[in-house]
Formats: structure tokens, C-alpha cells, sequence
């Protein structure tokens, strides 16, 4: 399952047991979680993109939707 930077993060940290990570280790966790989002930045883009080039355009709230959509779509995929 696909997921995003903030949710892999989320579990990441829920998933500690007594030990805490050092700061090496979150500095690991929080490179890889900026390399996801952008990731899906540069997928949402793209998906836009295509709608653009077929005449869809939409104003914030729709834009909001459409990415959940997005999320939702890229969750199933995986």
C-alpha cells in the first residue's frame, strides 16, 4: 500500500516500542519521508498535467478533491 510521507511517518513513529530513535536515525527517516513526498508531488503533477492537456480544469475545492482521489487511487494500486 502506498502511502504518504506523513503516514509513513506516522507509522514509523507508532511503531517505536521503548527505545526511541537517535538523531541519526530520524535524520535517516525524515530524508526519506521528504524523498516520498516529493515523489507524490511530482505524480500529482503529472496527473494535472494530463488533465489540463485534456481541457479539465478545477477550481481549489475541486483541486482538493481530485487529490484525494489521487491518494486514494495510489493506495489501491499497490
Amino acid at each position: 500500500m502506498k502511502q504518504t510521507a506523513v503516514e509513513w511517518l506516522e507509522k514509523i513513529r507508532h511503531g517505536q516500542k521503548e527505545q526511541p530513535f537517535d538523531d541519526y536515525e530520524w535524520e535517516i527517516a525524515f530524508n526519506h519521508a521528504k524523498e516520498m513526498e516529493k515523489e507524490q508531488i511530482i505524480d500529482f503533477g503529472y496527473d494535472i498535467a494530463e488533465d489540463l492537456a485534456w481541457g479539465k480544469y478545477r477550481d481549489k475545492k475541486a483541486m482538493e478533491e481530485r487529490y484525494n482521489e489521487f491518494l486514494t487511487y495510489n493506495k489501491e494500486e499497490q
